[in-house]
């Protein structure tokens, strides 16, 4: 399950006493080199042991540019490097719940920065690294690598967007640009129209977005939200959920995200680049691919937006400041343009680098043609409240249980209370844990409450579990901390207790007396 957002979470809250001595020692060599701004290259010669934390797929490509950035850069810099396989969402979990034990450069998606900066995770970039990430990289990726006036990370690439891809036998070239056309030619072919509006608040913004509604969040120095510039409920957002009715509403509505659904009767699927590969290998010749189309609410055309996202790698503070200095450096490398258009021609990765984006190679990739040609109608990803996605991910729901415009009012009304009431949370319940899941019959939509005594929380209840049932823990009835990395699985039925310990973000099960 894919989660956002964030939440304060003071750094003494999760590091034990070696933690607040690393700290210490940190600042003590922060104030002695300014930031970690660059030191002269004799300065900095010499070998580095590193560990670095990378997606599997690129482990090897990796090693292979640490490799090259050995042998060519001009400050006597070797790096001794150990590349590990660490998928972007656990690096964030892990970080979190030990900085010191992390991975001194890392990747992770932009919807983990805030709960990395939070934790002090992450280490602010000097101000020659900062003016080069902004020269260098589409302003949006650039914006999900800040909090308040400072950027913490290097964008490693900008193509964690959605689009349209379509089956050429179900729909027509005539039809590809209108909403109400590809629903009629899906339902004329008996085909399912993949668009993951009832399960995903990512993908239903889209709607609103296309109205020009807007959902901005800031936060300050810390990473702590601070307020909310939210229009979904107004005029436009009355025209989003209008048109979006329009789909959910089709027997062929299909709410999925994967490609994976055009072999069992799907002829479109709103989904993303991960995806080109699985679509291409079951459509082959006959698959299309293109921008999301346009939708119509009383003689006017909106265009459908999108949320643009990207991943990013961050350095991880360090004691040593000719280290960091060093890591800083090859955390440069890796996400310049070379080694960008390395992992693109490879890996199919999209770039952020503004002249990768440009090359002749990287138009040239259907997938990424698409997102381009989507990213007039798209917003940048920026930095969203934890609760935000599971607040606005039941729109859908509530916009195909509507009748008439009152219950498209109610629905959007529903959601601006939510909003609204995130800002009012008792101190009790933003530093509380839950457990959220297959939980007592539910789906990931209801919190059970836990307690905490010597150190420990236990659920207040136990549970009667299946085997298979899943379930995280979290806080602040937020997805900005949340354990286990991926969801728990219980092996053996039982009723049990959900325990979990903060200090050391382990989950586990207690068998009921």
């Amino acid at each position: 399950m894919c989660i956002f957002g964030t939440e304060k979470v003071r750094k003494i809250e999760r590091k034990n006493t070696n933690m607040k001595k690393f700290l210490a020692l940190l600042l003590t060599a922060m104030m002695a080199l300014g930031m970690f701004s660059f030191a002269s290259a004799s300065s900095l010669a010499g070998e580095y042991d590193v560990t670095i934390w990378v997606a599997q797929e690129i482990v090897e490509t990796t090693k292979a540019q640490v490799e090259a950035f050995n042998q060519t850069n001009t400050d006597g810099i070797k790096i001794n490097a150990t590349i590990e396989a660490v998928s972007e969402s656990d690096a964030a979990t892990l970080m979190i719940t030990d900085v010191e034990a992390g991975g001194d450069l890392y990747c992770f998606a932009q919807d983990q920065f805030a709960r990395l900066v939070q934790a002090g995770a992450l280490a602010k970039l000097g101000v020659a690294a900062a003016d080069y990430v902004v020269n260098n990289n589409a302003s949006g990726v650039v914006a999900a690598a800040q909090s308040g006036d400072a950027i913490y990370a290097y964008p490693l690439t900008a193509d964690n967007g959605y689009f349209m891809y379509y089956d050429k036998r179900v729909v027509s070239e005539d039809s590809i640009d209108s909403l109400e056309a590809v629903i009629a030619d899906c339902e004329k072919a008996q085909k399912y129209f993949a668009f993951e509006m009832q399960t995903s608040a990512w993908y239903l913004a889209s709607f609103f977005f296309g109205t020009g509604c807007v959902s901005e969040w800031t936060t300050d120095a810390d990473g702590e939200f601070i307020s909310v510039t939210d229009t979904f409920n107004s005029p436009e957002g009355m025209i989003a959920v209008k048109g979006m009715k329009k789909l959910v509403d089709s027997p062929f509505h299909l709410s999925s995200s994967s490609g994976a659904e055009f072999s069992s009767d799907a002829g479109v699927v709103v989904t993303g680049t991960w995806d080109y590969k699985t679509v291409e290998g079951i459509l082959g010749e006959n698959m299309g691919v293109t921008d999301l189309p346009s939708f119509e609410v009383d003689g006017k055309s909106y265009h459908i937006g999108s949320f643009n996202g990207c991943k990013l790698m961050g350095v991880k503070p360090q004691v040593d400041a000719y280290k960091a200095a060093a890591l800083h450096r090859l955390a440069q490398y890796l996400t310049g343009e070379e080694c960008q258009m390395d992992r693109f021609n490879k890996h199919a990765w999209g770039p952020s680098n503004i002249a990768a984006q440009a090359s002749e190679a990287v138009q040239a990739n259907p997938g990424l043609a698409a997102l381009l040609a989507q990213s007039p109608y798209s917003i940048p990803q920026g930095q969203i409240h934890g609760s935000w996605w599971d607040i606005a991910k039941v729109i859908g729901d509530d916009v195909k249980a509507a009748a008439d415009d009152a219950g498209l009012q109610a629905a959007l009304d529903n959601y601006q209370n939510k909003i609204a009431a995130l800002f009012t949370l008792s101190d009790e319940v933003k530093n509380g844990w839950t457990v959220i899941g297959t939980v007592n019959g539910t789906n990931w939509d209801t919190d059970f409450t836990m307690l905490k005594t010597n150190a420990i929380w236990q659920s207040t209840e136990a549970f009667a579990m299946e085997a298979g049932t899943e379930f995280k823990v979290r806080k602040g009835l937020s997805w900005d901390n949340n354990f286990p990395a991926e969801n728990f699985k219980v092996e053996t039925a039982g009723t049990y207790y959900v325990q979990f310990d903060e200090a050391t973000g382990t989950v586990s099960l207690v068998a009921a007396e």
